[in-house]
């Protein structure tokens, strides 16, 4: 088994002693998160030891060759080991707090070094690097001139900041991973398991195959469905992209625009609500707020990311005339809901918990529970020939789960422990049972990247924590944009698609929103919008060159090299650029202030300069631009980014203006023609 096969290949290809570790991972993190057994410090710190040994049993020093199982398990076992030291010796190490034992130093140390060189072996060298920066400069910033020195911090003070407090490699990125983006990730890990993938696929066929670029449409909308329920970027590359490249290159499309268009919806995903990136989370947890507001935040961005894609994806095909699928050829979008519309009835009960105020790791447990009884439930009630009969059992096991709010989370592990066992003597119920068996090692291993992300990153939290250094950057940061918010927001942007050529999106937003956060709401910026500024810019990083992870991803499915992708995918993401800075100049497109007709004001402001960037980076609309018209176009989009007096008057005008000459241009060379 290589690296890139081990976590990536089918569950059922694993050895068996992977596929038990990852299963106990999955059913430790249910546990913990229904029943509350452990504080939550062993919590993180059983998450962490999972992730080390996950990583350990599959990844090499070097290479695609399976790890030297001897040394593999010696880590492995390792990696455990700083959990369970965690465990027993907790309230000792309450007690002791910053007066660590030789004992502890050792674990401390230990801890450190698995946790990078474990996030070297999954994610490359770069984030270990920056990380490294960061401790070194723990150790010995009290050396460097100026401003950027600090008093000077002791071996025993790093290790017990970083490996024993819940500000270092146990913080909140860690806390959030162990908690709401597993659970979350298993509640997509089932869904797509149980079909979800074929619905959505099957859905956006059905409403756009047949039209212009119908096969490019379908990868755009079928990315935004998925994203609501997985929230990674790269997953939605591999799972929706083996459908939809393939397809849009048998009609007709370059294989490196097919893997541009699947790369920039996918990464869309992040952003979408209800079940958003684990970034979503984290921002959550960190700036203090519920859930639902980074949801409510994120909304309008989310669609307009998408349109704007959509609409590029529309005018590639109206230039290349490429046109759709016959429409007999393509499933029907409505017979596609009737035969799997009980997948979502977990979504959409997440959805009513997560904006009715619940918390997310009630609505994850909840609708994680919910899926794995209708996954359960659909296996027996399929087998029933009578309609009374199904509908009996639909609103016996509502009623069942109704109870769930009285007795508590126990009656639905009852539940779902019945159908367990009704499905065990039941034809074809294994094959089910072996589905949802598999989902939970899936879970599993898509949550090895994201945690060890997580957790590596919480060396720069402890540093900037404890040396105060964030500070020093954002008061740079405030020297150079007091006089102009929008070069302070073009750096942000900058630093965010430099770090993520190497890194992933979590550690790019947990280091980039510790640094130019603090100083962008100092420049008025509300809090909210100027974390999903870098937010928005860190998903944007996966899509730029040289270094485009997404892209690199899609490139085995599409054949192709990475950088021809990614080069194709900022071409089609570009015109989206522009939502999050009209969200700093109007936070009421981030439904931050205002009230609803500003909010509705800012969306079609938006969609109009979204449209007319399209049009001028195509080249294209009713027919290919004159060499004038894209100066005009680019100027009427960039004066309605801008919230000043008479720019949205003018933008609209000169916008106008540049449609209208050119369709009616357009009308007069088909007459002629």
């Amino acid at each position: 088994m290589s690296e890139y096969q081990g976590l990536h290949a089918s569950p059922a290809e694993w050895p068996r002693a992977l596929f038990y570790v990852a299963l106990a991972f999955s059913c430790y993190q249910i546990i913990t998160a229904a029943f509350h057994p452990v504080s939550t410090q062993v919590l993180r710190a059983g998450h962490v030891g999972f992730l080390l040994m996950l990583v350990y049993l599959v990844y090499p020093v070097r290479g695609s060759d399976r790890p030297w199982q001897p040394l593999a398990w010696v880590l492995a076992l390792a990696g455990m080991a700083t959990f369970f030291y965690q465990w027993y010796f907790e309230a000792d190490l309450i007690q002791r707090s910053g007066d660590l034992t030789t004992a502890d130093m050792v674990i401390g140390l230990m801890l450190i070094a698995l946790v990078f060189e474990a996030a070297r072996r999954v994610m490359g060298i770069a984030l270990p690097i920056i990380c490294g920066l960061f401790l070194a400069y723990g150790l010995f910033g009290n050396h460097l001139p100026g401003d950027l020195a600090h008093r000077g911090y002791g071996l025993d003070q790093i290790v017990n900041q970083l490996s024993f407090g819940t500000e270092g490699l146990y913080g909140t990125p860690t806390y959030v991973s162990a908690t709401y983006i597993f659970l979350f990730i298993l509640f997509g890990s089932f869904l797509e398991q149980a079909g979800m993938i074929r619905l959505f696929t099957d859905f956006a066929m059905g409403l756009f195959g047949h039209r212009a670029g119908g096969q490019a449409k379908v990868s755009v909308v079928s990315s935004a469905l998925m994203g609501t329920i997985t929230g990674s970027g790269v997953a939605n590359v591999v799972t929706t992209g083996q459908f939809t490249i393939p397809l849009m290159k048998r009609f007709g499309y370059r294989a490196a625009f097919a893997g541009g268009v699947e790369a920039t919806a996918s990464m869309g995903s992040q952003i979408m609500p209800p079940v958003m990136g684990a970034v979503a989370f984290i921002m959550a947890e960190t700036i203090n707020v519920p859930y639902v507001e980074v949801a409510k935040a994120a909304l309008i961005p989310a669609l307009l990311y998408f349109g704007s894609v959509f609409w590029m994806v529309h005018l590639e095909a109206k230039r290349s005339q490429l046109n759709g699928l016959p429409k007999e050829e393509c499933p029907s979008a409505w017979d596609a809901v009737r035969q799997r519309w009980f997948l979502l009835i977990p979504l959409f009960v997440l959805i009513w918990l997560l904006f009715s105020g619940r918390t997310p790791m009630f609505a994850g447990t909840v609708g994680l529970a919910l899926t794995a009884i209708v996954i359960l439930g659909s296996a027996l009630i399929l087998r029933l020939s009578s309609t009374a009969l199904r509908v009996v059992f639909w609103v016996a096991l509502g009623i069942l789960c109704a109870g769930f709010f009285q007795l508590g989370i126990g009656v639905i592990f009852g539940v779902i422990g019945l159908l367990v066992l009704a499905c065990w003597f039941v034809r074809g119920g294994r094959d089910t049972l072996r589905v949802c068996l598999h989902a939970l090692v899936e879970g599993a291993r898509h949550a090895v990247p994201v945690g060890i992300a997580c957790v590596l990153v919480g060396v720069i939290i402890g540093i900037v924590s404890l040396t105060g250094v964030a500070s020093t950057f954002a008061g740079y940061i405030l020297a150079i944009g007091q006089d102009n918010l929008f070069l302070s927001l073009l750096l942000t942007m900058l630093t965010c698609l430099v770090l993520g050529m190497g890194i992933p999106t979590i550690p790019n937003y947990i280091i980039t929103s510790s640094i130019a956060a603090p100083a962008l709401l100092d420049l008025g910026v509300p809090l909210i919008v100027s974390h999903m500024f870098v937010f928005y810019f860190g998903i944007m990083a996966d899509l730029t060159p040289p270094v485009a992870l997404a892209c690199f991803a899609a490139a085995p499915i599409a054949r192709e090299s990475g950088l021809k992708i990614s080069l194709w995918a900022i071409r089609i993401a570009v015109a989206g650029f522009v939502v999050p800075f009209m969200a700093v100049y109007s936070p009421a497109l981030m439904m931050q202030g205002g009230d609803l007709w500003a909010t509705l004001y800012m969306l079609c402001k938006a969609g109009f300069a979204i449209g007319l960037w399209g049009i001028v980076f195509t080249g294209y609309l009713a027919q290919r631009l004159r060499w004038w018209e894209a100066p005009l176009g680019l100027l009427a989009g960039a004066l309605m980014i801008l919230a000043l007096p008479v720019t949205d008057e003018l933008g609209l005008g000169l916008g106008l203006l540049f449609v209208i000459q050119h369709l009616w241009r357009a009308r007069r060379a088909r007459q002629t023609a």
